[in-house]
């Protein structure tokens, strides 16, 4: 029975990683149809351009990293208790 827990909790893990990538990517798409409902020029896309390399390693690297630090790190201890709690 302890084998079910633990896939359920596992699948349930995945989908909350992966809910929360998608977060984080359609949190980058409204910018993007913003920036183009604004109209834009080359200078401006090139200055977002730049922008975006040094807020991206900011903000969004950072929250994947938290996601799927916190997604592994709960993934093992579920296996752990699985394995010794047999």
């Amino acid at each position: 029975m302890l084998t079910v827990e633990l896939i359920v909790l596992l699948v349930v893990l995945f989908v909350a990683a992966l809910g929360g990538t998608v977060f984080v990517f359609r949190h980058e798409e409204k910018k993007m149809k913003q920036y183009e409902e604004e109209g834009d020029t080359v200078e401006n896309e090139l200055q977002r351009s730049r922008e975006y390399e040094t807020q991206s390693l900011k903000s969004n690297v950072p929250r994947l990293l938290w996601i799927y630090a916190v997604t592994i790190f709960l993934a093992l201890i579920a296996f752990l208790i699985y394995v010794f709690g047999s």
